[in-house]
């Protein structure tokens, strides 16, 4: 009997839920996770009937505790080199850290434990919505390593750079309260109301134009370190795409007819 799949996925409609399934391990991510993972990003960069993502954990104990500390050990013992930032030449490169040109919106949802290389997937995602008893942090210092999947980068870049340091070089926790107080998510609510406030913010990715969101994205990840006038100048492959499409002329053609809009993806 073959082992259960690490990663699940299920598409419905114009959204897919990737869910990290080891429950058991408060997915902890091994190299053959990243390896799935590989695989689902890019069937869903690719899958044109796609327009959102949502990516959650197995269980209710944890979204992800990060990379798997008894697989690493493993490694170690048996000489493996140690990694530093990235994961280029290991399984699952480039994991979704390190996909910088994806383009459409991805909601992590966030329930239990967020740590390590689990905070940091959740770092990486557009939207996150956790529950109240939402934990997270980045424990790496404290282990003799650095958050090589983009938390250095990422925390310093979406915190407060004083706030980030503290939680980077101490490895201290922290709670969806505070994390919300910090900006750092965009919802926190009672677990019995995350499904729901997930659902909310799906639906209202989907009642926009897939292309203008794709478009929006790329324009403010890309020009986030631009000076002004060189963000308006930029070239923007996505709102190319937009601004070309027909859904640029079926917002005002459905604002004028007082309809809701059909948006086709093109």
């Amino acid at each position: 009997m073959s082992a259960a799949p690490r990663v699940l996925v299920e598409k419905r409609g114009h959204v897919a839920t990737i869910t990290l399934n080891r429950p058991a391990v408060l997915n902890a991510m091994d190299l053959r996770m990243h390896a799935e993972l590989a695989e689902v990003w890019d069937d869903f960069e690719r899958d044109g009937d796609i327009w959102v993502g949502v990516l959650r954990g197995a269980g209710e104990r944890a979204f992800s505790v990060g990379q798997d500390l008894t697989e690493l050990a493993a490694r170690n013992t048996d000489g493996a080199a140690p990694s530093s930032f990235g994961s280029k030449g290991r399984p699952g490169w480039p994991r979704l850290t390190e996909r910088f040109g994806l383009s459409k919106p991805l909601v992590a949802r966030v329930d239990g434990y967020a740590l390590g290389g689990g905070f940091e997937l959740a770092l990486a995602c557009d939207i996150i919505v956790a529950s109240e008893r939402a934990v997270f942090g980045l424990p790496e210092a404290g282990l003799g390593l650095v958050p090589g999947a983009g938390g250095v980068f990422r925390l310093t870049r979406q915190l407060p750079l004083r706030s980030a340091l503290g939680y980077l070089m101490t490895g201290r926790r922290f709670d969806a309260a505070r994390a919300l107080q910090l900006g750092l998510i965009n919802d926190a609510v009672p677990v019995a109301d995350l499904d729901d406030c997930v659902d909310a913010w799906v639906a209202d990715l989907l009642r926009c134009a897939p292309l203008a969101v794709r478009a929006i994205k790329e324009a403010a990840m890309k020009s986030l370190d631009m000076p002004l006038p060189q963000a308006f100048e930029a070239d923007y492959h996505w709102e190319r795409q937009r601004r070309n499409s027909a859904d640029c002329r079926e917002g005002a053609q459905a604002f004028v007819e007082r309809r809701a809009p059909v948006w086709l993806g093109r």
